[in-house]
């Protein structure tokens, strides 16, 4: 059975099993069905995630072990919740010290014959059979003298710093240079990882290796302890991490549902996976899941929020005030294009090399294809990834390709051929096209090339839209969020009601969210950001000021004081505004992430310390509201204050009623302010004496208790009416009539439809409940309010869950919304 409502647990050591446990009863009697745990397998020490996994079989210590793991599913069971459970199946971690992960420390030691070899995607084939461990800090000529062998026997290692790695049988004794050429691995210079690697790893980082799950064996080895805890009734459902790194998403999917129902004798469980989807994208039909984690719904919830003719204004102001050229965050689509070349050539240039030895094989093996150049295929593979609007195909070769992936690759192929100057070796394009299709054959490289083309693709989009795009383009921070679009991040009301109809038909028990570990700034300080989209002309102004005040630069450099860029300054400000406090403790550690993930003027391995100074520097020249010489805190909070708590509440109702299981984030129940990790991992603080509040009659009194008043009812109304909500039940937009018609959304949700007999479904049920929220509420008040805007509602009395009232319809819209911008109505 799906879910009602899930609670996101961000699990760490600061907050264990324990402290989760503690938190049950205040969960339970918000309404929630189920808490959503971050990974509880062993994860290197510390870790504040859990997804660099280094012991599938286990659970980790630093939590409370499996002892405590299952003191909290009695605790939770106790109370009528169950446990879902975030799974990491394409990686793990390659920690320090590297013995922490044993399989990957055996393959170190034994080589290719190790049985641990099938566990990781390594290209024996290159550095001479060797694996690269890019972990020395210069080069290797530089670092000799920082390695040294301890123990003795079978039992030495090589040490270098916290580095500990094996050595192969039978070369302890041997000199160092000598040593050092015995061994499965080659020990580089960090350097080296982005051209030389060969193995395969999460996105670019080198320290968690893909693991190739495709195997059976590594699959059964990697779930058994997984498999364990649902068979005892431990877990109750899963959340993927990460399907589209894997080599077969769909094969993978069917192996875990079959072992799932096989450990609950047939039943299988609730599961959800993490994909992103672009806008336009359909999850395949054929996965055995109940749908995604949810992004699909934040980007279309964010969405509906924006005001179109703002955003418009707002981008032309960006433009203007910051002069940023079209790639470097003036032009969303050249923008994009920028990063995907840049990532494809440099980030992932050894993954790039490894498809292109893999394509030459299939060449040479083949008359038919040979003499393309490595050159040409190498551009081949290049223009056909950064083509990609989609993060990867879904191909197994010895299968027909689905007809969009096929379609895709089409269109890429046309635009990757003007990459050629001599049409002849064009045609290397369509080799490639045909390989990543699985068209060429089915042997190993065939099968090896089409999976890793998909996986690298997967790599790209991630990499160069979400961690690049998304940090240069920035006229609304707000749209440049997880499965978001932020050249086109407006959602018109039509298309969030067909969006919502096609989840209901389709995916009704697929997940949704606003916030998560992974969202770059949580639903609440996307709201403050939105509400720009309402006040264009009053943020040009004061970017205006503020890049007057900061043009001659905030910092010194050697070379006399760094000047921002105005495009970073605008960056600054807006994210400022979201969080809506001075805090530059967590403020700068953000922003300079941005800037760093931007890569325009500094990056993550080539700092440039002036200017990160001088980001710092501008931060910290805005003194609070306290002060009468910066007053600028106060204006911030003046003019997004209002619309900002219109759009929070707004998106809060409309994820909690709309189709689909919501999942609420830690503390998201409150108003929560948060940035990008490791900002939004900070350990809860329950609160549940305001709800016992507000049980008892409290008033709320702002923002953060209406959320909550708002959250607990819409909870609680889904754990008492499921099937108003669940599959098989309506969902029905209802449409305003009159002068600001446009500024309300609301739709009813139903326990089914009723047959006529007309083969259509039949019409829907009287509603269960009703879901009422405003849109662009300052553009509203300032057109004069809502006036004789009415809201035909079914007959009979409904009463407002959130304030009580009861009301009949048709109702006016300033009788129903005289308080909160938003309702939840029920039948009397």
């Amino acid at each position: 059975m799906a879910p009602t409502a899930t609670y996101r647990l961000q699990l760490q050591p600061g907050f264990p099993f324990e402290a989760a446990r503690r938190t049950v009863p205040y969960l339970a009697s918000l309404g929630v069905s189920h808490l959503h745990l971050s990974p509880v397998l062993e994860a290197r020490p510390g870790s504040t995630h859990g997804y660099d996994v280094v012991d599938h079989s286990a659970v980790r210590a630093e939590l409370g072990g499996e002892d405590g793991l299952r003191a909290l599913a009695r605790t939770a069971r106790a109370h009528g919740l169950g446990l879902i459970v975030d799974i990491v199946p394409n990686h793990m971690a390659a920690p320090v010290p590297e013995l922490l992960n044993r399989p990957l420390w055996e393959v170190l030691r034994e080589g290719p014959a190790s049985p641990y070899a099938r566990w990781f995607d390594i290209d024996w084939a290159e550095h001479g059979g060797k694996v690269l461990l890019p972990v020395l800090g210069g080069p290797l000529g530089e670092e000799l003298k920082r390695l040294a062998v301890e123990g003795e026997g079978d039992e030495a290692v090589l040490r270098y710093h916290d580095h500990t790695v094996p050595l192969r049988p039978g070369t302890a004794g041997l000199p160092l240079p000598e040593l050092l050429d015995a061994q499965w691995y080659r020990l580089g210079w960090w350097r080296l990882a982005r051209t030389e690697l060969n193995y395969r790893r999460f996105f670019t980082i080198n320290e968690l290796i893909a693991v190739r799950v495709e195997d059976p064996e590594v699959f059964t080895a990697t779930h058994a302890k997984l498999l364990e805890l649902m068979r005892d009734g431990v877990v109750d459902g899963l959340r993927v991490d990460h399907p589209d790194g894997l080599a077969d998403p769909a094969g993978y999917l069917r192996r875990l549902d079959r072992a799932v129902r096989d450990a609950t004798g047939g039943a299988g469980r609730w599961t959800v996976v993490e994909k992103i989807l672009a806008r336009d994208e359909r999850l395949p039909a054929d996965w055995p899941v109940a749908g995604t984690t949810g992004y699909d719904a934040l980007h279309h919830i964010d969405g509906l929020f924006l005001d179109p003719g703002g955003l418009a204004a707002l981008t032309m102001i960006y433009q203007d005030l910051t002069a940023a050229g079209a790639n470097e965050g003036g032009d969303w689509a050249a923008t994009v294009r920028r990063a995907a070349d840049e990532v494809v050539t440099r980030e992932l240039a050894a993954e790039v090399e490894r498809l292109v030895r893999t394509a030459v094989r299939i060449c040479d093996a083949s008359p038919r294809l040979r003499d393309h150049a490595p050159w040409t295929l190498r551009t081949a593979v290049r223009e056909l990834l950064v083509r990609l609007p989609v993060y990867r195909p879904y191909v197994v070769v010895g299968t027909p390709a689905p007809d969009g992936d096929a379609a895709l690759l089409e269109e890429a192929a046309r635009g990757a051929r003007a990459a050629f100057a001599v049409p002849e070796e064009a045609r290397a394009v369509d080799t490639v096209r045909d390989a990543a299709l699985g068209r060429l054959g089915d042997g190993p490289h065939h099968r090896d090339f089409c999976a890793r083309f998909a996986q690298t693709a997967a790599a790209l989009r991630a990499k160069s839209v979400e961690d690049t795009a998304f940090y240069r383009y920035t006229p609304l921070l707000s749209a440049a969020e997880v499965g978001g679009d932020p050249g086109h991040p407006a959602v018109p009301a039509e298309e969030f009601h067909a969006f919502a109809a096609r989840l209901l038909r389709d995916w009704p028990a697929t997940g949704t969210v606003l916030s998560t570990h992974d969202t770059k700034r949580s639903a609440d300080v996307r709201a403050r950001i939105a509400a720009l989209t309402e006040s264009p002309e009053w943020w040009g102004r004061l970017m205006a000021r503020e890049l007057a005040r900061t043009e001659t630069g905030a910092g010194a450099g050697a070379a006399g004081p760094v000047a921002l860029d105005a495009r970073t300054v605008w960056a600054v400000w807006q994210t400022a505004l979201g969080l809506g406090q001075a805090d530059t403790a967590r403020l700068v550690p953000a922003v300079l992430k941005g800037v760093r993930e931007a890569g325009l003027r500094t990056t993550w391995t080539e700092q440039d310390a002036a200017y990160e100074e001088a980001v710092t520097g501008c931060l910290e020249s805005a003194r609070g509201p306290g002060d009468p010489d910066a007053p600028l805190w106060a204006e911030l909070g003046a003019e997004v204050d209002a619309p900002a708590r219109a759009i929070a509440l707004g998106a809060a109702l409309v994820q909690l009623t709309m189709p689909g299981v919501p999942d609420l984030y830690m503390g998201t129940e409150h108003s929560y302010r948060a940035l990008v990790d490791p900002d939004n991992r900070r350990p809860p603080t329950p609160r549940p004496e305001v709800l016992v509040a507000l049980d008892a009659g409290r008033e709320a009194d702002g923002p953060s208790t209406e959320k909550l008043l708002l959250t607990s009812a819409a909870l609680r109304l889904r754990r008492e009416h499921p099937e108003w909500f669940c599959a098989g039940s309506g969902y029905l937009p209802l449409r305003a009539e009159g002068p600001a018609a446009a500024h309300c959304v609301a739709f009813a949700r139903t326990p089914g439809r009723v047959s006529d007999g007309s083969g259509d479904g039949g019409r829907p049920r009287p509603a269960g409940a009703i879901t009422v929220v405003t849109r662009l509420s300052r553009r509203l008040a300032t057109a004069g309010g809502w006036g004789t805007t009415r809201l035909p509602l079914p007959p009979g009395p409904w009463r407002d869950l959130l304030t009580g009232r009861t009301i009949e319809g048709p109702c006016h819209l300033a009788d129903l919304l005289p308080r909160l911008p938003v309702a939840l109505l029920i039948r009397v």
